[in-house]
């Protein structure tokens, strides 16, 4: 069902907070609070969240392709088998306690916030992670193949049987993290 940026928040605002399924792709929803918002199935394609608060909403299974997340906030927010393709965040977007699982994530983040994300069965084929944070991240059994992540914090962070293929840590932080093949690293070591 298609609506428009407006119409949802007029609805938000008189205390609506399901829009399952709505179709708001190409909308300007910069700015706006949408925490605690049920937008799962929606499709926000192409829309500008830059700066906006979607805290603890859930996003189940919505489509975010090529929209602009520069400064959101998905902390706490269910992102579970989410599409997240061609997305490019730069700057401050907030991830932190986010579930990601089983996601599908094209994405190139740089200084994103993803402490304590679940992103364990995600899917993050050729994707970049600059500057990024993944302190107690769960990364189990994620397709990692072909990622680059530089800068990172895994303090931690659970890769446990995640696919590893080609992927490569440039200057991450390594600390109490658990890799692929079980072993724990300790001794907060920086990798590349």
């Amino acid at each position: 069902m298609r609506i428009t940026a407006e119409e949802l928040l007029q609805r938000y605002a008189a205390g609506e907070r399901d829009f399952t399924g709505v179709d708001l792709s190409g909308a300007d929803l910069s700015g706006v609070n949408l925490s605690g918002a049920d937008l799962s199935f929606a499709n926000l394609s192409s829309a500008n969240l830059i700066g906006s608060n979607l805290s603890g909403a859930n996003l189940f299974r919505v489509r975010l392709d090529n929209a602009e997340l520069v400064g959101a906030n998905f902390a706490g927010a269910d992102l579970r088998r989410a599409k997240l393709e061609s997305v490019y965040v730069r700057g401050s977007a907030n991830f932190a306690g986010t579930d990601l699982r089983d996601a599908s994530l094209t994405v190139l983040f740089e200084g994103v916030n993803l402490t304590g994300a679940d992103l364990s069965g995600a899917d993050l084929y050729r994707s970049c992670l600059e500057d990024t944070i993944l302190r107690d991240a769960n990364l189990t059994g994620a397709d990692l193949t072909k990622v680059y992540f530089e800068n990172a914090d895994f303090t931690n962070a659970n890769l446990l049987n995640a696919d590893a293929a080609h992927c490569t840590f440039d200057c991450v932080i390594l600390h109490h993290t658990t890799m692929p093949d079980g072993s724990i690293i300790t001794d907060n070591r920086w990798s590349g």
